[in-house]
């Protein structure tokens, strides 16, 4: 696994927000800064399991997700919300953790 970002829920519109219209998502760029920073803001037609659109979640990269996910409680079924990657979200110790898998071009 390798570390890819800190996702944090906010109610307060971010500058330089991106809208992902099918979940009803505002997030901003973790790149812009050192540390993979995320700030998530959730619409209300955001269907999401609460514990993600209220707590801060940590993300990895893996190789295999499914491999990752296997045996773990899954919160949010694997999914592609954009080109090129498929995520998850499991839940440990209480906490949402998100694991991507970028598909190779």
């Amino acid at each position: 696994m390798k570390y890819h970002h800190l996702g944090i829920p906010t109610n307060i519109p971010q500058d330089g927000e991106t809208y992902l219209e099918n979940y009803d998502i505002y997030f901003t760029n973790h790149e812009s800064n050192p540390f993979g920073i995320q700030w998530m803001r959730y619409g209300e037609k955001c269907t999401l399991p609460r514990i993600v659109k209220e707590i801060a979640h940590i993300a990895f990269e893996v190789d295999d997700l499914m491999k990752a996910i296997e045996g773990k409680e899954i919160i949010i079924q694997p999914n592609s919300p954009s080109e090129g990657v498929t995520v998850a979200f499991i839940l440990i110790n209480g906490a949402p953790v998100e694991l991507l898998e970028f598909n190779e071009k």
